[in-house]
């Protein structure tokens, strides 16, 4: 048994979650006005044309948006006396000798006449265009446009410092994440020789990244050339200065545990170092062996060249975590469970669900981090094994990632410039139906006994009942949108999606809490005892849990693309050739490569790395760039589902805990091998049966005659 630790019980304390999570949340929502701001001002702009724009005197509101400048021409000049000056003038002897090679310059009197003329009805012009706006600037114009311009002036700031605000809000989170232990292991902490190791791995971890950092700023400092954002360098320094005192103060003073089963063994400590501590340690040893101390840094510095994609995916991991704390999947469940569907039928329908929210959260983790409890409960109400349920939930994620808005398909067309968001969205649709199919195929055949659902005349009735409580929900959502739609000119899409969801989320949350007052003294689900009462705790509850999960997937994913700089730069890819005998052969060998990078790197870091090596030896060998992409996003779900990270197995374990786990693995531990793994098994052969259709599948319609007639389907369904 685990004593609390001493600093987690400190940051579970209300006045403390706040002092620690505040200026995350303050970021989220400066990120949501940052996003929401170019919309939001150009309505600005738009209604002060209406207000104060005058087209029959040609005035518009941006000439209103400054004091204008008096014009200092004369608007009524003595024409005849400057043509006679300037005539005169002209007829002087030239000044020098090379003036003198032109000849003599005669001026033209009337040609110069008509020309002063002009020159004097353009500067009437702007004095009467002066005198016009200067009557238009009244205090009613004054006040708007300096609400106005202010607004202006903080999302452009924001847009600007963008770099920064990621990286401050890297810098808090890890340390939070640091202090509360919540960075992303193989196996949670639970003895002291975990805790030992733990914090002996993330000192060295830090110390080779300060190292990096202050190494990377000194070259930059020695080259002669101005730094850029000199800020963001002392920002990585403080970070890993931080992280390295909390771990080298742990070695000293491990947190006090008291345990049943002893110590704990060295070999089973390794599983508890964070991921992003093996990376760093891997990375950093190796930049170090080959001369390159600064190259942690400049590989983790990738990060600040789209901080927008790093910043939506906060937003999308807040929202997930308010839709945690809200009953809206409670209630959506409530839905189907008057069907009494058998527990594979009611996982197949689950999954296809889960997909929606998923594409919507960015990521397949962050929507198993918060619904796989539900899942996982939903599964094992209805019957569902623990394995099944197990299996259930660390899938429930990965169908949806090539769904529309799906921000990893975002940052793959941003960094790919031969395939568009369309093209992977209206191809993800088909994937995403394959997969589902395939675990439908899958369950059925898991399926013990005969399925019996409940009749159409008591589960209808039931269901619409328990649509009631939905609706308002759904009015909101119609609301957000008509608002973003007709309000702002923005529909729900890729782009607006990081921006519309969190917002929504915070509205629901809002109204999930008022109209669950009533339910307050209720006991609660076990799944569902992280849900505070309340607005204000909920919200907190929620960006206190975003902050660690921000901690944890960013540390990782930043460490992952100094990892993609040691495959980089280790030209492992130079020992395979990057031209095949055969397309069939070049798929193969990226299929396997592609599985490889998903267990080892998150996606994010991996599409990088995918971009700059692979992709251009999938196109050199007449891999159609949309196909070839399709087939990447399918690998690597596949790799998260597969050891030695299992990145959504962890998730898994993390959501439903370590009991739930030890009580699967003795359920099952006197039957055969399928039934002791299903858990691993079940996900893994679907996702593997969907890889190898989405990667050959297109090729044999491409090059076998007798898939002809399927060939046009390939081409008359493309997005125009």
């Amino acid at each position: 048994m685990i004593k609390e630790d001493p600093q987690r019980k400190f940051l579970n304390r209300t006045w403390s979650e706040w002092l620690f999570t505040l200026p995350i949340f303050a970021m989220l929502l400066l990120t949501l006005v940052i996003g929401t701001g170019e919309l939001f001002h150009g309505q600005l702009l738009r209604f002060g044309e209406s207000l104060f724009g005058q087209p029959d005197k040609g005035v518009q509101y941006f000439m209103l948006r400054a004091d204008p400048v008096k014009p200092s021409c004369d608007a009524n000049p003595d024409i005849e006396a400057e043509v006679q000056r300037q005539t005169q003038a002209g007829a002087a002897k030239p000044a020098d000798d090379i003036d003198a090679l032109f000849g003599d310059t005669k001026v033209d009197p009337e040609v110069l006449r008509q020309s002063l003329r002009s020159a004097a009805q353009v500067c009437r012009a702007k004095h009467e265009m002066y005198e016009r706006i200067a009557d238009q600037i009244t205090p009613q114009v004054k006040v708007y446009r300096a609400i106005e311009t202010s607004f202006f002036a903080l999302f452009q700031y924001g847009t600007d410092h963008r770099p920064m605000i990621l990286l401050v809000m890297l810098s808090l989170a890890a340390i939070i994440t640091t202090l509360g232990h919540h960075h992303i292991c193989i196996r949670p902490a639970r003895y002291v020789r975990d805790f030992q190791l733990q914090a002996i791995s993330m000192a060295a971890a830090a110390a080779l990244l300060l190292h990096s950092t202050i190494r990377y700023y000194q070259i930059s400092l020695e080259s002669g050339v101005a730094i850029a954002r000199p800020e963001l360098h002392f920002l990585w320094m403080a970070l890993f200065a931080a992280l390295l005192i909390i771990n080298l103060w742990r070695v000293v003073r491990p947190p006090r545990v008291e345990m049943t089963e002893g110590m704990g063994s060295w070999g089973k400590a390794f599983l508890a170092i964070p991921l992003f501590a093996y990376m760093a340690i891997n990375a950093g040893i190796y930049f170090l062996q080959h001369g390159h101390p600064s190259g942690l840094a400049i590989y983790i510095n990738q990060l600040m060249e789209l901080p927008a994609i790093f910043l939506n995916l906060g937003l999308f991991i807040w929202a997930g975590m308010l839709l945690k704390q809200s009953r809206l999947v409670d209630l959506c469940m409530n839905v189907i469970r008057p069907w009494r569907f058998s527990p594979e039928l009611l996982t197949y329908i689950i999954l296809l669900a889960a997909a929606v929210p998923t594409a919507y959260t960015g990521a397949s983790g962050v929507f198993v981090i918060a619904a796989g409890a539900i899942i996982y409960h939903e599964v094992r109400a209805v019957g569902g094994s623990r394995h099944f349920a197990l299996a259930a939930t660390a899938m429930s994620g990965s169908l949806g990632v090539v769904l529309r808005p799906c921000l990893l398909v975002v940052l793959i067309a941003a960094l790919n410039k031969q395939v568009t968001t369309n093209l992977l969205y209206h191809w993800g649709v088909y994937v995403f139906f394959l997969t589902s199919t395939l675990f439908f195929i899958a369950s059925q055949l898991h399926r013990k006994q005969r399925a019996s659902i409940e009749s159409f005349n008591v589960a209808i009735p039931a269901m619409f009942r328990q649509m009631v409580p939905l609706l308002p929900y759904v009015a909101v959502v119609v609301a957000v949108l008509f608002v973003y739609e007709w309000g702002l000119d923005t529909k729900l899409n890729e782009i607006s999606a990081p921006i519309i969801v969190p917002v929504m989320m915070l509205i629901l949350l809002i109204v999930d809490k008022m109209l669950g007052r009533r339910a307050v003294h209720e006991p609660k689900p076990e799944y569902a005892a992280h849900r505070k009462d309340g607005v204000e705790a909920s919200i907190r509850a929620a960006t206190n849990e975003t902050t660690g999960h921000i901690g944890a997937l960013l540390m990782l994913m930043t460490l992952s693309l100094a990892m993609g700089g040691v495959i980089e730069r280790s030209e492992v890819m130079h020992f395979f050739p990057s031209t095949f005998s055969s397309v069939w052969t070049a798929m193969a060998f990226l299929v396997v490569t592609k599985v490889v990078l998903g267990m080892i790197m998150d996606p994010f870091g991996a599409v990088i790395l995918v971009s700059v090596t692979l992709a251009p030896i999938a196109y050199a060998n007449g891999i159609e760039p949309v196909h070839f992409w399709m087939m990447v996003l399918v690998a690597f779900e596949l790799g998260y589902l597969l050891p030695p990270v299992a990145i959504n197995q962890l998730l898994t374990r993390l959501v439903v805990g370590e009991k739930e786990i030890d009580l699967a693995d003795a359920e099952t531990r006197h039957l055969g091998f399928y039934r002791r793994f299903e858990r691993w098994i079940l996900p893994v052969v679907v996702m593997t049966v969907g890889m190898v259709i989405v990667a050959f599948a297109p090729l044999a319609v491409q090059h076998w005659p007798a898939l002809a007639p399927v060939k046009s389907f390939f081409t008359e369904t493309m997005p125009q």
